[in-house]
């Protein structure tokens, strides 16, 4: 991945052939099932979107976001914009920060594959932790405004949100091992022995703590528009990996980055973080425990193993796309190189657990 990952997900580029679909039949479909909705519209793809391919819908009025499956052989249960449609309708009836959703498109008659259409939110995405685009006394509160939306988000009562069907509550870890397990054998390019050894060892230090919440499953920075000027979140996006799970699985997930280095998704491993005003991951566990009413998070070796292990599976699945060709940017080849490098961590973190 390159240095700039700004420069390499942020706007709209030209889009490859193989992921052109028939504009006016959108617009056809749009007439009929979007609100308001008025032509000619301008189909331009998003440069990010590694997994289902996003575009910009702009009409003289206003703009839209398109998210697909793409097409091409995918691995089993991957891509389901269906379920990312569900859950943020369902979570913006409940005053969640999400895009507004307009229509799921399950004919794949329409542009080739199943797709929703939301709205387009104007602001801030920041692609590194470190913020280098806020002011000192900004990079505090984004961080916290940050966990707090993750904090909202567990705190959701999910069958009141209708999303009571959404997954099976309990054993997250056990079946989510299993499924990321399957999805990396499936999707495996070379033999990583950190990789084999944790996928023996995971099922067998699986924490007794069986909470149930709406889980994000891919909380970061990156997926979250911030208020233009304001340390507030406008927007959560890239739902594709919820679910209902384990809240503190999600929230590892997210304390990820301050064991990452910089080279690995802007991390803040060796960064100065009190220099640049960043809280440290001590100070972002006691805001999370603060708003979730917990006295800590247990088991914290356990989950980065598991959260680190799960990332590499998912490279490796975007990875095995990009060398068939089917990666929906061109970045997900890159994906290769960070799959051996995460597994080393997650082994590190697992022998802190106890692992042998």
């Amino acid at each position: 991945m390159s240095s700039d990952p700004a420069a390499d997900f942020t706007g709209v580029a030209a889009t490859p052939d193989h992921l052109k679909f028939d504009e006016a039949a959108l617009t056809t479909y749009m007439q009929t099932h979007v609100e308001d909705f008025e032509g000619p519209i301008t189909v331009e793809k998003f440069k990010g979107g590694q997994s289902n391919p996003t575009y910009l819908l702009t009409t003289p009025a206003k703009k839209y976001v398109l998210r697909r499956k793409p097409p091409g052989k995918l691995l089993p249960s991957a891509h389901a914009v269906d379920r990312e449609y569900k859950v943020m309708t369902a979570l913006g009836g409940q005053g969640f920060p999400v895009p507004k959703t307009y229509a799921l498109c399950e004919d794949p008659d329409i542009i080739g594959t199943a797709f929703f259409i939301m709205d387009f939110v104007e602001g801030r995405i920041f692609w590194d932790a470190s913020l280098p685009e806020a002011s000192r006394d900004e990079r505090a509160p984004l961080f916290n405004a940050l966990i707090d939306t993750l904090a909202q988000l567990h705190q959701i009562d999910y069958v009141a949100a209708g999303l009571g069907d959404y997954g099976k509550p309990g054993n997250y870890f056990e079946r989510q091992i299993g499924r990321w397990s399957k999805q990396y054998q499936a999707a495996e390019t070379e033999k990583i022995e950190e990789m084999d050894a944790l996928i023996k060892w995971l099922p067998t230090a699986i924490p007794a703590d069986d909470a149930t919440s709406i889980v994000h499953g891919d909380f970061r920075f990156d997926n979250v528009i911030m208020h233009p000027t304001q340390a507030k979140s406008l927007a959560v996006l890239d739902w594709e990996l919820s679910t209902l799970g384990h809240p503190l699985a999600d929230f590892t997930y997210f304390l990820m980055v301050w064991h990452f280095p910089p080279s690995v998704r802007g991390g803040l491993a060796g960064v100065d973080i009190d220099a640049l005003g960043i809280p440290s991951l001590d100070d972002a566990v006691a805001r999370y425990c603060k708003q979730m009413g917990r006295d800590n998070v247990p088991d914290l070796e356990f989950c980065l193993a598991y959260n680190m292990f799960r990332l590499g599976s998912i490279a490796q699945g975007v990875y095995a796309r990009a060398l068939q060709g089917n990666a929906s940017s061109p970045q997900a080849i890159e994906m290769g190189k960070q799959i051996r490098p995460l597994a080393v961590l997650a082994w590190h973190y697992a022998v802190k657990a106890g692992a042998k």
